[in-house]
C-alpha cells in the first residue's frame, strides 16, 4: 500500500456562497450516506486560475451562472486537509492524500430558484442556506479545521 505522506494534494477552490440574508450555501454529497454538509468546492484543472475552477464549481454543482454571484473576498493563502487513512486510495484514484485549497467569499445575487442541484453530474442529493457559525458541527469530521480556517479567513465578511 502507499504511503499517504508520499502523495501530493489536489489542487483545489473552495467556495462560501453567501445570501442576503449573511447564510452560506450548502450541500450533502450524493455519493455518500454521512449526514454531513459542505460548501460547492471541486478540482483546479491544469491551466485554469483557482478563482475561475470556483466559478466554474459553481456552475457546475449547483447550476449557478457567473453572473449570479460576486467576488467579495479572496481568503489568504491555501488551505490543506488530509483524507482520513481509509479514504486514502479509495477517492481520486489513489492520487491524492487530502486537497489543499483556495477558496473564495461570494456573494449570490439570484434568487433560490436559480440553484439547481440537477446538473449533469450531480453532487449534492438535497442543498440549504446554514449559519456561518453551525458549518463546523455539521461538516465531516475531517474536514472541520479546514472549515474553521474558511471561518476565521473571512470573518470580517461574515
Amino acid at each position: 500500500m502507499t504511503d499517504p505522506a508520499s502523495l501530493p494534494y489536489r489542487p483545489c477552490a473552495g467556495v462560501m456562497l453567501l445570501n442576503r440574508e449573511g447564510k452560506v450555501f450548502v450541500g450533502q454529497r450524493i455519493d455518500t450516506t454521512v449526514e454531513a454538509w459542505q460548501m460547492p468546492q471541486g478540482g483546479i484543472d491544469d491551466g485554469e486560475d483557482a478563482e475561475t475552477a470556483a466559478i466554474r464549481e459553481l456552475g457546475e454543482e449547483i447550476g449557478v451562472t457567473p453572473d449570479k454571484v460576486e467576488l467579495i473576498a479572496v481568503a489568504p493563502g491555501e488551505f490543506y486537509y488530509d483524507l482520513p487513512p481509509e479514504l486514502v486510495g479509495q477517492v481520486w484514484k489513489g492520487k491524492w492524500r487530502g486537497q489543499r485549497q483556495r477558496w473564495f467569499l461570494f456573494r449570490f445575487l439570484g434568487e433560490d430558484s436559480d440553484i439547481d442541484i440537477a446538473t449533469a453530474h450531480p453532487e449534492f442529493r438535497v442543498w440549504r442556506w446554514a449559519d456561518p457559525a453551525e458549518l463546523p458541527d455539521i461538516i465531516v469530521p475531517f474536514k472541520r479545521a479546514l472549515y474553521e480556517d474558511v471561518l476565521a479567513a473571512f470573518a470580517d465578511y461574515l
